[in-house]
């Protein structure tokens, strides 16, 4: 199928070396008109890196790279985020690139303003334009409103209209469902559908599997900055792909759960906050996994920022081992012994820091300003936890910048078990990271619970929250809707009782 189509990309024996890492090892890939590509692999495998040398952000060591044009392709050198866009190549990163304090239109069409005819900007056609693109993504976003008002999935869906708007040929996506919930995740596989109709080529980075089989026509696999193999999709099923993308069979990504529930740790009553939270109430026991579900904007990420001091605004009480706490600045919280991990992982991290300063974080909080830092022992102490959770790669003077996705997710969750945490809070920990290193994260649940910590685990993925909570919380427009115990819910159980406004499944 792909032979008949025209070539829009070769890139041919791709090296690119860090500090310290061979990030990519002599990669190639390529990508045909109207085709959807699929690469796949670790956090950490070269991924990123292979794309960011396409857009330019990045320069290779070695290597030849081709851009189909008119008349075929065309062998390219020195480029430049300004020269990729002009060869027509588009990327959404998976960090996202937005102006906060500009406007969602503002940012779609940021440095190609529409203009009137004596070059002042046309707003209303700035406007009108910015919403046309939004509807083309099945979103209702107001164009007009300030991109920091914005939760991740709509920050999200605002830098692929931007993308978009410069009509490329070759569209990158990296991680581009990570924060959309399942209907979101529909209309934007119809939308990339379109465009490889169109004779667009799209390669697609995903940690999804499940979404393999449904949007990819081939798949590319690395593996430590190496390409293990390029097949098509059809001839690939889940286990295969685990199994190139890890290197080994994983047998169980879930862990067994048999944790024995202790006191109540968190209660919380009528919980309110202006127009995102009404009334609830629950309470969270030693060793137990609370899991909370709804779709976008239901309250779920409001409700974990609210027990960690982030939203001061709230009414109603909170009690941690039955003691009333005033959570209104995250300080509080963490005095308490509550952690967050943030479903935006930048929110976790001082990204120009190296490892050791940000793990050792949350210890800070706990002592007096005036204390001598002990370097020493911050090493030893991070040397510990990326061993333990295989922190990669493991050069602790390296700004956590420079880390893929799941390692610096690793690193935010590294800062709370040196903390000694008893209750903690994480909002879509998976978000953005490998099949092996969510079973790391899963496992690691596992050992919290046994240990007697509390957790508070917000998640989009309702397969996750089925295989590892005790129970699951379903928020509807800030309010919930049911409550199930572990065992009695299906997917359809917890979407229909998300969605519908009169709940058929669960009890209160």
């Amino acid at each position: 199928m792909a032979e008949e189509r025209r070539l829009l990309l070769r890139m041919e024996q791709i090296d690119k070396r860090f500090p310290g890492v061979h990030a990519l090892d002599h990669v190639d890939f390529d990508l045909y008109e109207g085709e959807i590509h699929v690469l796949l692999g670790e956090n950490g495998a070269g991924k990123s890196t292979l794309m960011k040398i396409l857009s330019g952000a990045v320069s290779r060591d070695s290597g030849r790279i081709w851009i189909g044009g008119r008349e075929g392709l065309v062998e390219v050198s020195d480029l430049t985020p300004e020269r990729t866009r002009a060869l027509g190549i588009g990327m959404v990163y998976q960090e996202l690139s937005l102006v906060p304090y500009l406007s969602v239109a503002e940012n779609i069409f940021l440095g190609g303003l529409p203009r009137t005819r004596w070059g002042a900007v046309d707003w209303a056609q700035t406007y009108h334009r910015a919403w046309q693109r939004l509807q083309d993504l099945g979103v209702s976003i107001d164009p007009r409103a300030q991109v920091r008002e914005l939760s991740v999935a709509e920050q999200q869906l605002t830098e692929i209209a931007r993308v978009l708007e410069s009509h490329p040929r070759i569209l990158v996506l990296d991680e581009p469902t990570s924060a959309l919930s399942d209907t979101e995740r529909t209309r934007l596989f119809e939308l990339i559908r379109r465009l490889r109709d169109r004779g667009v080529g799209i390669i697609y980075i995903s940690h999804r599997l499940a979404e393999i089989p449904l949007i990819g026509d081939r798949v590319t696999v690395l593996r430590d900055g190496k390409r293990i193999a390029t097949l098509p999709v059809t001839e690939v099923d889940e286990d295969r792909l685990i199994q190139m993308v890890v290197g080994r069979k994983l047998t169980e990504q879930y862990p067994w759960r048999n944790n024995v529930r202790g006191e109540a740790l968190l209660r919380v009553e009528n919980l309110s906050l202006p127009g995102v939270l009404r009334n609830v109430s629950f309470t969270l026991h030693e060793g137990e996994i609370v899991g909370v579900f709804g779709l976008m904007g239901a309250g779920q990420n409001e409700l974990a920022r609210a027990l960690c001091g982030l939203e001061p605004r709230y009414t109603g009480r909170i009690f941690i081992a039955n003691q009333l706490i005033h959570l209104r600045h995250p300080w509080d919280a963490i005095r308490q012994g509550v952690g967050l991990l943030p479903r935006d992982r930048r929110d976790g991290l001082v990204p120009l820091l190296p490892i050791p300063p940000n793990i050792t974080l949350g210890q800070l909080c706990l002592g007096s300003p005036f204390r001598i830092l002990n370097l020493r022992q911050e090493i030893q102490i991070a040397n510990t936890y990326v061993e333990r959770l295989h922190i990669h790669p493991p050069i602790l003077n390296r700004p956590v910048f420079y880390l893929s996705g799941g390692n610096q997710q690793k690193v935010v969750l590294a800062r709370w078990l040196c903390s000694n945490v008893r209750l903690l809070v994480l909002d879509d920990p998976t978000r953005g990271i490998d099949v092996g290193a969510k079973a790391e994260v899963f496992t690691l649940m596992e050992e919290l619970s046994q240990r007697g910590v509390g957790i508070l685990f917000v998640s989009s993925e309702m397969e996750e929250l089925l295989a590892m909570a005790n129970r699951i919380l379903v928020l509807r427009q800030g309010q919930i809707s049911a409550e199930y115990q572990r065992g009695e819910a299906t997917e359809e159980d917890l979407l229909r009782s998300a969605s519908y406004e009169k709940s058929n499944g669960g009890s209160r």
